[in-house]
Order: structure tokens, then C-alpha cells, then sequence
């Protein structure tokens, strides 16, 4: 009893070479990345968020949202010495 359905290695293998493999996974490099497109989620700041801890993350985002058109979030702060706790940063 062989099955039409195509197996999970299949897709991800199909997926890995550039093709879409799952409706709405449109730019996923593996199945499971794709699943999520199509899911409307992504690890992305998830796995930043466990990198660097609630904490860090936050402060990133502080540097972050600093950020113009001519200066990085990180030239800012030392230009105009806000205080952004670097410290808080885990990093594993």
C-alpha cells in the first residue's frame, strides 16, 4: 500500500532547493521555516529573545528604535550618551 502523499524528507529536501513547498510558505529555506510563513510566525525574534534574554532583548530594541537614516542605534547612544544597559545582554 504505497501512499501519493509525499513524505516530510521529501518536501523539506524539495523546499531546501528553493521550491515552495507549502502554500503561503513563499521564502521558508526548510519545511518546517515554510510551515510557519504559511502560518503567519516566525522564530526570528523568538530565538533572538532567548539569545540575549528579556531583558537584552529589550535594550536591543531600545538601541534599535534609536536608529536614523544616517546613524546606527549603537552611534546615537554614544553621540547623545543615552543610557543603554549593555550588560543586560546574555549571551550564550
Amino acid at each position: 500500500m504505497s501512499s501519493q502523499k509525499p513524505k516530510r524528507e521529501e518536501l523539506d529536501a524539495r523546499a531546501r532547493q528553493g521550491e515552495t513547498v507549502v502554500p503561503g510558505g513563499t521564502g521558508g529555506k526548510s519545511l518546517e521555516a515554510q510551515e510557519h510563513l504559511a502560518e503567519g510566525r516566525s522564530r526570528g525574534g523568538q530565538t533572538r529573545r532567548e539569545q540575549l534574554g528579556t531583558e537584552g532583548y529589550q535594550e536591543m530594541g531600545r538601541k534599535g528604535g534609536l536608529s536614523t537614516m544616517d546613524q546606527s542605534g549603537g552611534e546615537r547612544v554614544e553621540q547623545e550618551g543615552i543610557p543603554v544597559d549593555e550588560d543586560k545582554f546574555r549571551r550564550t
